[in-house]
């Protein structure tokens, strides 16, 4: 038994305007065709059967001469697979009675050559399709939202570990705290989760997370001039007046949250 090498089946669209398909049937163009190949091909009908099977086909030497007879015709697999066990690089057009060859012989032999020595130089061969692996990455977030009630965002106990995609993490994140309420609407949700810095500073503008007498923050971070009866209070043992932090929301039904003098007031992080 011999053995042809692969070739793939190209069927670009070709115009036969005067196909009739119930005309090809009658007269057994593709089986005809087939048959052709094959013996061309120096295989016996025992031979194309055996061969056939490497290609998913079984068929009997008594079925592949059904085709022959045009009593059956494969179906549009089994002629994908007739076209490589039998080097067919062909288009649809050659199963028609109207094909005329554009090359002899030796002239399809000739570009069966140049075809081998392209895909034997390797510079012609399509590019793989770069596949983008997807990496993971475990983050701490914190089990109490921002909001609810506790400012012990930093207790190892009220974190769990959580895989997120690399991408979505920032950069500098050392963790997530959820966000409760509509108070920074509409730019931090309810529900989301938002990647915190840790940080005891903040300048003024910037958006962070705050315990403030036992409660957590996520709020924007300002200061203001302390009134007349709280400057003593902002005022250090050398003379200096600082300023009175403030926490102000994105929503403006919020009033801003002016941090009173003697309460316990931390700055947790940056969102970043």
């Amino acid at each position: 038994m011999s053995k042809s090498k692969a070739k793939i089946l190209s069927l670009p669209i070709t115009n036969h305007a005067n196909y009739n398909a119930e005309t090809e049937r009658q007269e057994n163009v593709m089986g005809v065709r087939i048959d052709e190949a094959r013996r061309k091909a120096g295989l016996s009908l025992v031979d194309f059967s055996a061969l056939l099977r490497q290609y998913g086909v079984t068929m009997s030497p008594s079925g592949i001469n059904k085709w022959a007879k045009g009593s059956a015709l494969p179906n549009a697999y089994q002629l994908v697979a007739v076209c490589h066990a039998l080097d067919l690089d062909v288009d649809v057009s050659y199963f028609c009675s109207s094909h005329t060859p554009a090359l002899n012989d030796a002239g399809l032999a000739k570009v069966r050559e140049y075809k081998d020595d392209l895909i034997a130089s390797g510079k012609y061969k399509p590019q793989p399709k770069v596949v983008s692996i997807l990496k993971y990455t475990e983050m701490p977030v914190s089990n109490l939202a921002v909001s609810a009630g506790t400012g012990e965002f930093l207790d190892e106990g009220n974190f769990e570990m959580v895989s997120f995609p690399e991408k979505s993490v920032p950069k500098g994140a050392d963790f997530g705290v959820r966000v409760s309420g509509d108070s920074m609407e509409p730019v931090y949700h309810d529900g989301q989760i938002v990647w915190v810095e840790e940080c005891e500073t903040l300048a003024v503008g910037e958006v962070g997370i705050f315990v403030y007498d036992g409660d957590g923050y996520l709020k924007v971070y300002s200061e203001q001039e302390p009134n007349e009866q709280q400057k003593d209070a902002f005022t250090d043992s050398y003379g200096c007046l600082h300023m009175q932090p403030v926490m102000l929301s994105y929503n403006q039904a919020y009033e801003p949250k002016a941090i009173m003098p003697d309460s316990r007031f931390q700055v947790v992080g940056r969102v970043l």
